[in-house]
């Protein structure tokens, strides 16, 4: 059978995290993830996990476990991990943990246009995200505060931690930002065409 060298997306590793720790049947991956509250990260599907491992099934990261038959009901399919599996799940999360890959978020592509509207409608539209991402983190500190509760080790609360130091920081940013372009301590477009009539925005900026 044809293996690859690693999972191709965030969900094949997922995937292969879970059957770490036992075999299952994909429709329990999905069920777990949400549990574990792993939609936060990943977009989540049963749908999607089950295209998943047949991708990993075909790169033979998986095997077939078991086939459970219960009454009437449709068989279920048990996978487990293959050698070629666990080691792909080692070289993945190794890489991820050490590296650090160029990546393209959305935000920093609308904040490099954001001169494009007028200076009265960005900030608006910079305090609707504002509210949304005020929205997110008090979920993230109410989901961290329960878990903590619950007893959970912070082992398995690293990811809440690392997002919520990046959205406070964003939004200590985003303050900032807001208060700049409500004093006009930013020149706007307009502004900055009117300085420089003869070279406008070609070239590199100063």
């Amino acid at each position: 059978m044809r293996t690859g060298k690693r999972p191709e997306k965030p969900l094949d590793l997922l995937v292969l995290s879970m059957l770490v720790e036992r075999p299952m049947h994909p429709y329990e991956m999905a069920q777990l993830a949400v549990k574990r509250h792993f939609d936060r990260l990943v977009h989540i599907r049963t749908t999607s996990i089950y295209n998943v491992v047949a991708r990993l099934l075909g790169k033979g990261f998986l095997a077939v476990h078991d086939v459970e038959r219960e009454g009437n009901r449709p068989e279920r399919t048990v996978y487990e991990l293959t050698d070629a599996g666990r080691q792909a799940h080692r070289d993945t999360l190794e890489s991820l943990l050490a590296e650090q890959p160029t990546e393209y978020p959305q935000l920093y592509l609308a904040l490099a246009q954001a001169h494009e509207v007028p200076r009265d409608e960005a900030a608006r539209l910079l305090r609707r995200r504002r509210e949304a991402m005020a929205a997110e983190l008090a979920a993230v500190v109410e989901l961290v505060d329960r878990t903590t509760e619950q007893g959970v080790p912070e082992i398995f609360r690293l990811d809440g931690g690392m997002r919520l130091a990046t959205l406070r920081a964003q939004l200590a940013w985003l303050d900032d930002l807001l208060d700049r372009i409500d004093n006009n301590q930013i020149a706007w477009l307009d502004e900055v065409l009117r300085d420089r009539p003869c070279n406008g925005l070609d070239g590199p900026l100063p």
